[in-house]
């Protein structure tokens, strides 16, 4: 986690200043808890038999990669599924994993999840071909489509829409009302990639002629949405800006979130964050995951699936629902 403040670029808070902050103590606690969910979750997709599981070096959890029958191997063909860090690794187990054992099932294919703490490393391996699909946060394809002609290939349907928001947060008993309430304070961002965990609220500060540097005393990157969620309701910092559909998700599966923090602006909407392709990848494996994204609220197996990501299917989006992403882009000067 990267921190910035107006008097040093970039610092790293040593064991000693940790072991002083008390709230510290209950971060850690929460890190060690995913970490301890993201052991149980690889221990129950090595027992099935279908998925494996990449993991960059940085998060501490040993890789881990499926040990699978060389014949059975050698019968299907590797599917490997790339998906951006929008919620933690072990969370992102927790949700992704029932849907792709049954990509892998549906396709007669053995699937490879494959993830990485940056959406940028998630584009890279999009451009260089080392993955077939990816979940991609908005901004992210945005800056694949003008890279290298990332393709659009499926979005989730949430709540009857296609769109999302960016909530700025505070803990439940800070006197903030609005972003200005924030100039001099502590600040989470999740990942330089994101749409509403750092476009969206830079330019809201382009429209008060300041950017994040000048603005907050000091902000971090946490690289997941749910992370910046807990910073907040633990009061390491005084405000994140977030995925919304993330926070509602989290806010249902625990309360003691809403009992801890509070949204003070809905920035948006924008176009929900997409799954992407290699625009070269190979068109029969394009059309055959189509069609499993298209179909799978169609049967019961599916929709069990898709109720557990909240989503109610998949559709077909087109690239001008990203379109004032762009412009915010362009008017902070990315």
């Amino acid at each position: 986690m990267t921190t910035t403040g107006k008097n040093d670029s970039a610092f790293r808070l040593s064991p000693v200043q940790l072991v002083k902050s008390s709230r510290v103590w209950l971060l850690l606690f929460l890190l060690a808890a995913m970490a301890s969910m993201l052991y149980l979750a690889i221990g129950a997709t090595q027992s099935q038999g279908t998925m494996s599981v990449s993991l960059d070096k940085r998060i501490d959890v040993p890789p881990v990669q499926q040990m699978s029958d060389l014949n059975h191997a050698r019968e299907k063909k590797l599917l490997r599924v790339a998906i951006a860090g929008v919620i933690s690794p072990s969370m992102t187990l927790e949700y992704y994993q029932e849907l792709l054992q049954h990509m892998g099932r549906a396709l007669g294919m053995e699937v490879s999840l494959v993830l990485k703490p940056s959406y940028a490393e998630i584009n890279d391996l999009v451009r260089g071909g080392r993955v077939e699909v990816a979940f991609v946060c908005s901004l992210a394809y945005c800056e694949g489509y003008h890279d290298f002609g990332m393709e659009l290939l499926v979005a989730p349907q949430v709540s009857g829409d296609t769109v999302y928001y960016s909530y700025l947060i505070v803990p439940r008993d800070s006197p903030a009302t609005g972003l200005e309430d924030l100039r001099g304070r502590s600040f989470a961002f999740s990942d330089p990639l994101s749409n509403s965990g750092y476009l969206v609220p830079t330019y809201q500060l382009s429209l008060l002629e300041e950017k994040p540097a000048s603005f907050f005393g000091r902000y971090t990157f946490t690289y997941s949405h749910d992370n910046s969620i807990a910073a907040v309701a633990a009061k390491l910092v005084d405000g994140a800006a977030v995925d919304s559909l993330v926070y509602d998700q989290l806010v249902k599966k625990d309360p003691g979130l809403a009992s801890n923090t509070r949204v003070i602006a809905r920035w948006g909407p924008y176009g929900i964050p997409p799954v992407v392709v290699n625009p070269n990848l190979d068109q029969d494996l394009k059309n055959q995951l189509k069609e499993f994204f298209l179909s799978l609220h169609e049967s019961e197996e599916g929709q069990a699936i898709l109720k557990g990501l909240a989503i109610d299917k998949f559709v077909l989006l087109d690239h001008d629902a990203y379109a004032s992403l762009m412009e915010m882009k362009e008017k902070v000067g990315w």
